[in-house]
């Protein structure tokens, strides 16, 4: 069997989204302001950038007007002012009930932000990256992290052309080692290479579990005289109940609508579906009205953190970093993570390009990336914002409404005390039998659809004839503990139709998984109840292919 090969830089980032590649450009900036050459690569695992980017997504410009002053005549794709913005609590049947502005938190308001396409914006910072000398590698998923002496060194992409069995096939390619003297870890929420060194290193003892949500999107073309190019809306309270969560409908460009619903993922009923509630949303007639007559043209899902302040594991190991919502930096309070994510990668980008001049490669040299996060208005927003998780989970979706309210308005995030939420998601769920079943109407198609058709939409592929990218610790568990204890979840809390249980000639019930059908959003590595199933990356290039997601 042929060995890896390898490859040296000065930095590898892992992840093609806006944290790794606003880390790449601000440190080909550095290398050039200081005449230093610099070999950098990022390397993604979606077969182009911007494949597998989903996000609402309103955009707050602050972090591009640091990186780029000139994104405007550079030709960014930010170019969409929020020009309306409603919250509206919702109630079932049509009823709908328009907040006034006085009673929205301020950092929920959008005045001067953008609504835009997070894909289409990765796409241009690939661009500028690229011009700016970054080696940009799509297609090829980091698979293991490369460690010596207790230091990370480096990552290995995954091996190509292995089959279902683990055995090596005709068209077999070995991984690539990609070494590096510092290595910054962006995978996103749920990093696969992120879970792994928070365990190797001990990142998370000091902090609250982190907590999730999984955000379902569709993109609609709408009729004309439906459209109001630069509106915002967001919504609460029905279908959810007083589960956690929120819609959203987002008027951008081309007489297109990003709207989706956000369903926080320590949710009890484990009867719930959050793909169901979705498409049960959408009938509500504040959001029906805009859809009638439209066609929806994209669909996909993501995980998204949640916890905050209160969840920032540590930053900095041996040899590298954790950066954007690989960390957790998303302000719950603003419902937005990409400015924070931009600002973490272009301070992880200064931490280690200081670093890499000091020529030191102790392991503390990386530790100044704390401080300067601590000194930024990355800090500032989520102290701010360190209530607003742990409120809604504790007093609920209207008190808890009410305390963020006082805390944001009236004290601006700085009430002399600090919420927390220590139990993980995945222990949230009551018994099925002890939980009220849940009857979702069959998908219209025509507002409402189903699962299949559903994940057509995102284009997702995989080659069938490959190793299982979703583990089970523990084959035996979702037959002989999930099933009779919570009605196995996978088979609803996938928004892609990955887990279902069948039943054989003989009667007996099994899980199938339908890897194939994968939209890489984690929910299952979160939420399971027995953290049975573990994510991993397939082969490279695979999963979904967002277009303008």
């Amino acid at each position: 069997m042929p060995e890896r090969e390898t490859m040296e830089f000065d930095v590898v980032i892992v992840g093609g989204g806006p944290c790794g590649l606003s880390a790449a450009c601000r440190l080909m900036q550095l290398a050039a302001e200081t005449e230093r050459e610099l070999n950098v690569c990022v390397v993604e695992k979606g077969s182009e950038i911007g494949a597998h980017i989903l996000s609402g997504a309103v955009f707050e410009p602050r972090p591009l007007d640091e990186l780029f002053p000139d994104w405007r005549e550079r030709g960014a794709p930010v170019t969409v002012p929020v020009a309306g913005d409603a919250v509206h609590f919702m109630s079932s049947g049509d009823g709908a009930l328009r907040v006034p502005e006085f009673f929205v938190p301020k950092p929920a308001r959008n005045h001067g932000n953008y609504i835009v396409s997070l894909g289409e914006l990765c796409r241009w910072l690939g661009d500028q990256a690229e011009a700016l000398g970054v080696n940009i590698f799509p297609g090829f998923a980091a698979a293991e992290v490369l460690c010596e002496d207790g230091r990370v060194v480096g990552v290995a992409t995954g091996d190509m052309g292995r089959g279902a069995d683990g055995q090596p096939r005709q068209t077999f390619e070995p991984g690539y080692e990609l070494r590096a003297r510092y290595t910054l870890f962006a995978e996103g929420c749920r990093g696969s290479l992120g879970k792994v060194l928070m365990e190797q290193f001990g990142l998370r003892e000091d902090c609250d579990p982190q907590h999730y949500g999984i955000g379902i999107k569709e993109i609609w073309t709408v009729a004309p005289e439906r459209h109001q190019e630069g509106r915002v809306v967001h919504t609460f309270g029905w279908p959810l109940g007083e589960t956690e969560g929120g819609g959203f409908a987002y008027h951008a460009k081309d007489n297109q609508v990003y709207l989706g619903l956000i369903v926080a993922l320590n949710y009890a009923n484990p009867h719930l579906s959050p793909f169901e509630e979705f498409q049960r949303w959408k009938h509500h007639p504040l959001i029906r009205d805009t859809l009638t007559g439209g066609k929806r043209i994209s669909f996909g899902a993501r995980a998204v953190n949640k916890g905050g302040l209160q969840s920032l594991p540590k930053l900095a190991f041996p040899g590298g970093l954790l950066a954007g919502c690989e960390a957790g930096f998303l302000n719950g309070a603003k419902i937005k993570g990409s400015h924070t994510a931009m600002k973490t990668g272009m301070l992880a980008a200064e931490s280690m390009f200081a670093a890499l001049a000091a020529g030191d490669d102790s392991p503390a040299q990386l530790d100044d990336y704390a401080q300067r996060v601590r000194a930024s208005w990355v800090h500032e927003e989520l102290h701010r914002g360190r209530n607003f998780g742990p409120a809604l989970k504790k007093f609920g979706t209207l008190l808890g409404s009410a305390f963020i309210w006082l805390d944001q308005n009236i004290f601006g995030g700085r009430l002399p005390f600090t919420l927390h939420n220590r139990r993980p998601d995945h222990e949230c769920l009551d018994l099925a039998a002890d939980a009220p079943p849940i009857n979702y109407p069959k998908p219209d198609g025509v507002i409402s659809f189903d699962r299949l058709s559903s994940v057509f939409l995102s284009s997702t592929n995989h080659e069938e004839n490959q190793v299982c990218h979703l583990q089970l610790r523990d084959s035996a568990i979702p037959i002989d503990r999930n099933l009779p204890d919570y009605d196995e979840p996978a088979q609803r809390y996938c928004p892609a139709g990955v887990y279902e249980i069948v039943r054989d000639g003989d009667g007996e019930p099994r899980l199938q998984i339908n890897a194939q059908n994968c939209v890489h959003c984690k929910t299952c590595d979160i939420k399971d109840p027995a953290q049975n199933i573990n994510w991993v990356v397939p082969e490279g290039g695979g999963g979904p292919n967002y277009a303008g997601m």
